[in-house]
């Protein structure tokens, strides 16, 4: 999975097996999940058409499901759970409801089955946090959820009980609070915010402000910041890190603490405008970089 953001559009690019309650959804294989804001005043009565000219406005394919939100995508909320990433815009507006809109992301397999499970999962525990935050309804007329995985099958099921539905289940009910902050103002962000699981000092969510890091520099003085969690984790290329004995007895993690790959300013100002870039590509870039230094 790659993801990014193209002016008003959240993009995320792979090859999914997904299940969509957005317009146009279902189930099926595809390489595009996206969420397009759309202005308060939009009433066009089309929506599907108006994701696909989104989508082939940047050259994409018509492979795609699709929703739209009248959030702005600076106040998206991005949660990293393990092998989970969840993407969460919230608005909600007293006199139309507004709504909520969910894209769920495993990078293990998951079936037809845990993928249908995993909307009642997201939807669950997006209700209870409404009902948290003390709202009397549990979402709005306009709500939806998309749910993706990639690779073989490795989770049947996703309900709430299963390692895939926790997972599901913590980032939504997290993130919706976190979501509508930033959209009502409480939070302010000038960019979409990153959130990932952290169970050192105890389970807790953790949001990653690269202008407050107190590792900074980690690495060398004038480092780029952008993909401190990198998207080719765990690329497994030996030449960037290796596999090390997880010290929790969970397996072998992959360790790539002394990569500065992305952390190269010419590298990351590539990645910035090309998203969608292979390793290779990346690694040759930086070679050509070395020989030029």
């Amino acid at each position: 999975m790659r993801y990014y953001l193209r002016e008003s559009t959240l993009f995320v690019r792979g090859r999914f097996r997904s299940v969509s309650t957005g317009a146009g959804g279902g189930i099926g294989t595809v390489s595009t999940l996206l969420c397009h804001t759309v202005p308060p005043e939009w009433d066009e009565q089309d929506p599907l058409r108006e994701l696909a000219t989104v989508a082939a406005r940047q050259g994409l394919p018509g492979d795609f499901f699709g929703l739209l939100t009248a959030v702005k995508m600076q106040h998206l909320c991005i949660l990293q759970y393990d092998f989970m990433t969840v993407f969460i815009s919230a608005g909600i507006r007293p006199e139309s409801f507004g709504n909520i809109t969910i894209i769920v992301n495993s990078s293990q397999g998951m079936s037809d089955a845990a993928l249908a499970g995993a909307v009642i999962t997201a939807t669950e525990a997006k209700s209870e946090a409404l009902r948290g935050l003390g709202h009397p309804f549990y979402g709005t007329p306009t709500d939806a959820v998309i749910v993706a995985s990639e690779g073989p099958v490795v989770h049947p099921y996703a309900g709430i009980l299963t390692e895939a539905g926790r997972r599901i289940h913590a980032a939504v009910l997290f993130g919706v609070p976190e979501a509508l902050q930033r959209h009502e103002g409480i939070v302010v962000r000038d960019a979409p915010s990153y959130f990932i699981f952290s169970r050192y000092g105890g389970d807790h969510w953790v949001e990653w402000l690269p202008e407050a890091c107190p590792y900074y520099p980690c690495h060398f003085e004038g480092q780029r910041c952008e993909f401190c969690y990198c998207p080719f984790y765990p690329c497994g290329d030996e030449s960037l890190g290796q596999w090390v004995q997880s010290s929790l007895k969970n397996g072998p993690v992959w360790n790539c603490a002394g990569c500065t790959l992305l952390h190269q300013p010419g590298i990351a100002d590539y990645l910035l405008k090309n998203p969608e870039a292979s390793l290779h590509e990346l690694k040759t870039k930086e070679r050509e970089r070395r020989k030029k230094a």
